[in-house]
């Protein structure tokens, strides 16, 4: 993705990534992490501030600090990393709240023909029910995400 988006790292297995947001409320680490589910191949994206006193992502936080744009595009960075590390693998995604999987609903849409390049994204209707391809204005409970020649 071509955007602006801030530089992280990543310990060896590349499943736990670190960034800082910069903006109005000042710096704030985030953390990205890649979990296994009890399906197969198939990892939970888990993205959040860090927090001190728990020493985990806080995925309730609201930053506010005016990077959002910035921030997503990085989180979707680590998805390409994730991914070239773990070829096989899909992403679970779906936001902690319905404003953030509605978030991230937009964020696919606005970005869709970049994405679709290299994966196949499937969202999960609202009743919970199936899975489809994702189609824009359609409202997902969760969203799945493939590289394409694994699917």
């Amino acid at each position: 993705m071509n955007k602006p988006k801030y530089l992280y790292k990543s310990e060896e297995s590349f499943k736990v990534f670190e960034f800082t947001s910069e903006g109005s409320k000042g710096e704030i680490r985030k953390l990205v992490q890649f979990s296994e589910t009890g399906t197969e191949n198939v990892y939970n994206l888990a993205f959040g501030d860090f927090d001190e006193n728990t020493q985990e992502i806080n995925d309730f936080s609201v930053t506010n600090n005016g990077d959002s744009q910035k921030v997503l595009t990085t989180v979707a960075s680590t998805v390409y990393a994730f991914i070239d590390k773990h070829p096989e693998a899909m992403i679970f995604a779906t936001g902690s709240t319905n404003a953030r999987t509605r978030l991230y609903r937009i964020g696919i849409t606005n970005n869709l023909t970049e994405i679709s390049k290299d994966f196949v994204v499937f969202g999960l209707m609202k009743n919970g029910n199936h899975w489809e391809h994702f189609t824009v204005g359609v409202e997902y409970e969760a969203f799945l995400i493939s590289k394409k020649e694994n699917i």
